[in-house]
């Protein structure tokens, strides 16, 4: 089951053309992800200053289907596709949001994959997720 996160498209998120520039998907990407996690009671500051670790993207693949605009509502979608010892990938997409308000009624805009890699927070270096995140992160 895939979180959701709305998101309207305001003046600062268009380019010259009126239309959503594309890099702003990958912040509404970020913004669900970070509101996925915190649904899950791991908000990023806490698992830092917790664990000493932190999530950071370490690849992202993004595809844009259809141009969202101006006012438009968006659904903005996060689920965890795989999880590995030190990783992991999510798939997600944005969707407009229509009169219904399910994601099946909602039209593809933008879809992509991040993969997100646990790493100490002094050194940088990646490190294995700790297992009782693992545990709160996969689905039951």
């Amino acid at each position: 089951m895939s979180f959701e996160w709305p998101v309207r498209i305001y003046w600062e998120d268009t380019d010259a053309g009126g239309i959503v520039f594309y890099a702003n998907y990958l912040r509404f990407f970020e913004r669900a992800r970070t509101e996925w996690l915190r649904s899950l009671g791991l908000g990023q500051q806490q698992l830092r200053e917790l664990t000493g670790g932190m999530f950071v993207v370490t690849d992202a693949r993004v595809r844009y289907l259809r141009p969202a605009r101006l006012d438009d509502e968006l659904i903005v979608t996060a689920v965890l596709e795989e999880s590995g010892k030190a990783s992991l990938t999510i798939r997600q997409r944005a969707l407009l949001k229509t009169e219904h308000v399910t994601q099946s009624d909602a039209v593809p805009l933008c879809e992509g994959t991040v993969r997100i890699g646990w790493v100490d927070g002094a050194t940088m270096r990646p490190a294995r997720i700790p297992g009782h995140l693992l545990e709160q992160l996969s689905p039951s």
